[in-house]
């Protein structure tokens, strides 16, 4: 493989010469450059990506981890990312975890991998990782955004929505159609930003006069099995509540293909609420009712902060997100029934 020595002794040249060359920095008579430039088709030479970075200190990648690769959630942001950075002449890496071992362990290895890459910042998105695992960053946690969590070490880098608002926006939705008997689809308890829209759902239900003890709360993992898993377990009840609030989409249309399944007609028979507003919750069926959280605009708002920080840029950035139920047409008023 041709070497940057190789080229500049065919074409005469000196290494720093053929180098502004290569780099298209600095300058080079017309002649002479397209000397070297011959050298390089010749050659078949391909410049190191990492010799380019130290011309001029910085990688131009941006390393983004997500804790696994399926589903819908994480698509869109990464599509946000990927949009951003090739307009600005930047890449993105992405590492992600498999749930093989310990998500915490997966996420900190993915961290040091993608700072061994050269990655000049990064973006991550975990529920496992901890306060102490970014200060073990040293000096690089300064490059790092954390996106849907919230660390006081670093919180002018991270950025997430106001998920107990989310919850709020949750009940809210429910009780303006009159619903009293209500069951929820938890995500994991590891998870903040579960916790956090349950207690404002939770919270809200409390403050408008139901008794939240009597609230049927089925655990899940926020995937379609887990969606499908609970409405079997609803299906055993004496009685099915009026409303299911499923703290993600992908669970709720897992519970919806269930339900459907067994003839259950949503929301003649059941009212299905959703959380986030991923692109599937418009194509469901029938078409869901959620939660919006823009995820996107908080990735934007992150990641603009990265470009600020690594590359000096100006961007804008934003840190109120606005919640908003989208109605579609899985919530409707509790069918007519005598009720114990």
């Amino acid at each position: 493989m041709a070497t940057i020595k190789d080229v500049a002794r065919v074409a005469g040249v000196g290494i720093g010469t053929a180098s502004r060359v290569i780099s298209g920095n600095g300058s080079v008579a017309p002649a002479t450059a397209e000397r070297v430039r011959k050298v390089i088709a010749q050659l078949k030479f391909r410049p190191s990506h990492t010799a380019r970075s130290l011309g001029n200190g910085t990688s131009k990648l941006i390393g983004v981890y997500i804790p696994f690769l399926r589903g819908t959630y994480y698509t869109p942001i990464l599509r946000v990312i990927d949009l951003v950075l090739r307009g600005k002449g930047l890449h993105m890496v992405v590492a992600f975890g498999e749930g093989i071992e310990d998500e915490r362990k997966e996420t900190n290895d993915a961290m040091r991998f993608l700072l061994d890459r050269d990655c000049d910042g990064l973006i991550v998105l975990s529920n496992a990782i901890l306060d102490e695992d970014i200060k073990a960053l040293g000096p690089a946690a300064r490059q790092v955004v954390v996106l849907n969590r919230h660390f006081d070490r670093i919180k002018e880098q991270c950025f997430t929505a106001d998920h107990v608002q989310g919850g709020v926006q949750a009940a809210r939705a429910l009780l303006q159609h009159k619903h009293k008997d209500i069951a929820v689809i938890s995500g994991p308890t590891t998870s903040p930003d579960n916790v956090a829209r349950l207690n404002g759902f939770m919270g809200e239900l409390a403050q408008r006069g139901l008794d939240t003890s009597k609230v049927l709360t089925v655990p899940g993992d926020f995937s379609n099995q887990a969606g499908w898993d609970a409405a079997e377990t609803l299906l055993k009840l004496k009685r099915l509540p009026t409303a299911v609030f499923c703290a993600n989409d992908e669970m709720a249309i897992g519970l919806l293909a269930h339900f459907q399944e067994r003839g259950m007609s949503v929301p003649r028979d059941v009212s299905v609420l959703g959380y986030d507003d991923s692109p599937s919750a418009e194509f469901a069926a029938p078409r869901l009712t959620s939660v919006h959280i823009p995820s996107q605009e908080v990735t934007l708002a992150g990641l603009n902060w990265l470009l600020n920080r690594c590359y000096g840029m100006e961007l804008p950035i934003s840190r109120q997100f606005d919640i908003a139920v989208t109605w579609r047409a899985s919530v409707a008023a509790p069918p007519s029934r005598k009720r114990s």
